[in-house]
Order: structure tokens, then sequence, then C-alpha cells
């Protein structure tokens, strides 16, 4: 994976990094966020998010369906640059207080609806990208690096940012996860694995295979 593979392995990590720090700076900061600054009642949390479950249902079934037809490489770029840009601009609109608890849910779900399917292509990418007898491996390690970068990191980041009730500086949080997610969007663009409509076996040479 880090040898014959490394720009592969390289496209892999910067994916998965990027949305498990999306995902986990944002879903488990939800109710925080909507109860600290919105004052929301707690005991509505759960119909705020309906419409951010709904997104992320959406997401996959509306585009999932391109990443066969347009292609992998343009579309995994798409919506992760396209979730970049959602967040950074309902950031802009958290920092200007222009949104209410139901808009910000509103704008989460449009990010989300591109996020998840950005998300659900990394691990996509990851079972494509390595030989037969390395794809469970390469899910594992990818899988634990990602969510040991954004899923530990991110939590505890933005529950301190909350925690301080500082506008100003959440936004910079959520302006770190729009850039990660646009960078991983470059990085696919650039160095992806155009494996749509193609046998696995093609997209990555098994090692049973080789001299």
């Amino acid at each position: 994976m880090f040898g014959a593979h490394r720009k592969r392995a390289f496209v892999c990590l910067a994916l998965m990094s990027a949305q498990a720090f999306l995902y986990n700076a944002i879903f488990f900061t939800y109710a925080l966020v909507l109860v600290k600054f919105y004052g929301a009642p707690s005991a509505a949390i759960g119909w705020y998010i309906l419409p951010f479950a709904l997104g992320n249902v959406l997401g996959p079934l509306v585009l999932g369906p391109l990443f066969d037809t347009i292609g992998r490489k343009p579309m995994i770029a798409a919506t992760y640059a396209a979730s970049a840009l959602m967040l950074a601009a309902t950031a802009g609109l958290f920092w200007l207080d222009a949104l209410d608890a139901r808009t910000q849910t509103l704008c989460w779900s449009v990010v989300f609806f591109f996020a998840s399917a950005a998300a659900s292509s990394a691990y996509l990418t990851v079972s494509e990208s390595f030989p037969l007898e390395l794809r469970a491996l390469a899910i594992a390690v990818f899988y634990a690096v990602g969510t040991g970068v954004g899923g530990v990191v991110a939590p505890f980041v933005f529950g301190v940012l909350i925690g301080a009730g500082s506008r100003p500086a959440l936004v910079a949080g959520y302006l770190v996860g729009a850039l990660l997610m646009l960078a991983a969007g470059v990085v696919e663009a650039i160095w992806g694995v155009a494996a749509e409509r193609r046998p696995l076996e093609r997209v990555a040479r098994p090692l049973s295979a080789r001299d």
C-alpha cells in the first residue's frame, strides 16, 4: 500500500481523514450548537435531526449513479468541493448571525447531501484502489487512521470552541473542515483512480498475478 501504491494511499488518507473530520466536527456537536447559540430546547433536538438524516440519505441515492456514468474522479472531486463550499457559506452566515435553528439545520442538511455522497465514495475508493489481497487490510488501516484524525480531534476541538461560546472561533473551526474537504477534492482530481465500469482486477492487479 505504501510502496507501489503510495499515491493511491495518499488519496485514500486524504479522503478518509477529511470526511471523518467533517462528520465528527458537525454531527457530534450538532445538538450543542442548536442549544448554545440558538436556544433550541433539548427535548426538540430529535426533530432537527430528521432533515439532517434525510440529507444524508438522499445524497448517495441521488448522486450515487453519477459516479458510474460521469466517473469516479470528477464526481468525488465535485462532491468534496461542493461540501467544502457549502460549509464555508454556512459558516459565513453563522458568523453574521443570519440563521436561526431551522435555517441552520437546513444549511447543514444541504452540506451533508453532498458530504454523505463524498464520504461514501471515500470508502468505495479505499476498497477499489488496492490489490485484492490487500483490500480488507486497506479498509481497516484507512478507517482507523481517518477516524483517528477526524473522529478524535474534531469532537474535542469543537467541544472546546462551542463551550467558549465564540462565534468567530467556531467559524474558524468550520473553515478548517471546509479547507480539508476542498484539499481532499483537489488530491482526488489529481491522483485519483478512474475505476468506473472497470473490473477490480484491472484497477489494481492482484498480487498473485504478478511475477
